[in-house]
């Protein structure tokens, strides 16, 4: 059964940075387009980005030019770098594979952004 196992959430003020990571195990990691997701309270849960394994990357509109997300296939790890945070940003945060997502998902991470 596949973990995943998201880490690096946490409160920040509005314009700052965070650096989330997500460790996968129980499955192959290098040959999957991998992708970042959140779920804001009351709100249907939705793509941030996305990584496919040739290191071809999509980004929500929303995201575009402040997130920025990265791999390391020897390590099973994937990674969101967030900057200029807005509040609208807030949301637990969520990695998975991008096409035919694994089961269950983790337990995500909190990223609150506020003054």
């Amino acid at each position: 059964q596949v973990q995943l196992v998201e880490s690096g959430g946490g409160l920040v003020q509005p314009g700052g940075s965070l650096r989330l990571s997500c460790a996968v195990s129980g499955s192959s990691f290098g040959a999957h387009m991998m992708g970042w997701y959140r779920q804001a309270p009351g709100k249907q849960r939705e793509s941030v980005a996305s990584i496919s394994p040739g290191l071809i990357t999509n980004y929500a509109d929303s995201v575009r030019g402040r997130f920025t997300i990265s791999r390391d296939n020897a390590k099973k790890m994937l990674y969101l770098q967030m900057n200029s945070l807005k509040p609208e940003d807030t949301a637990v945060y969520y990695c998975n594979r991008a096409t035919g997502h694994w089961n269950p998902w983790g337990q995500g991470t909190q990223v609150t952004v506020s003054s």
